[in-house]
């Protein structure tokens, strides 16, 4: 197997970000995989990309709160996703997530 090839920082950029906005269309299309799931199995989930969001518009200068990078993610207002989409967690969803988010804090 050859190396990736040397890709200039402006065009790895606009990868990362078609990567980005195809990821974030993904789990838009697939409301139903709860965010508890995905933390349970990976470790992150919607509200982590939030956080990420609102931490890299920081390092740009620009102010966005929680809830609206929310709502660049979810494609909607946090809490008309969660009353659509959103299920309650079973205790061993919770038991594990418990557990996942020790992790993503590592």
């Amino acid at each position: 197997m050859s190396n990736p090839p040397e890709i200039n920082h402006a065009t790895r950029t606009e990868i990362e970000s078609a990567v980005y906005r195809k990821m974030i269309e993904h789990l838009r299309k697939y409301p139903e995989v709860q965010n508890i799931d995905l933390m349970n199995l990976a470790y992150f989930c919607r509200n982590c990309l939030s956080k990420w969001y609102r931490s890299a518009a920081a390092e740009q200068g620009i102010d966005i709160d929680y809830d609206q990078a929310r709502q660049i993610v979810y494609g909607m207002p946090y809490a008309e996703y969660k009353q659509r989409y959103s299920k309650e967690a079973s205790p061993e969803q919770l038991a594990a997530f418990e557990e996942a988010e020790k992790k993503a804090t590592e």
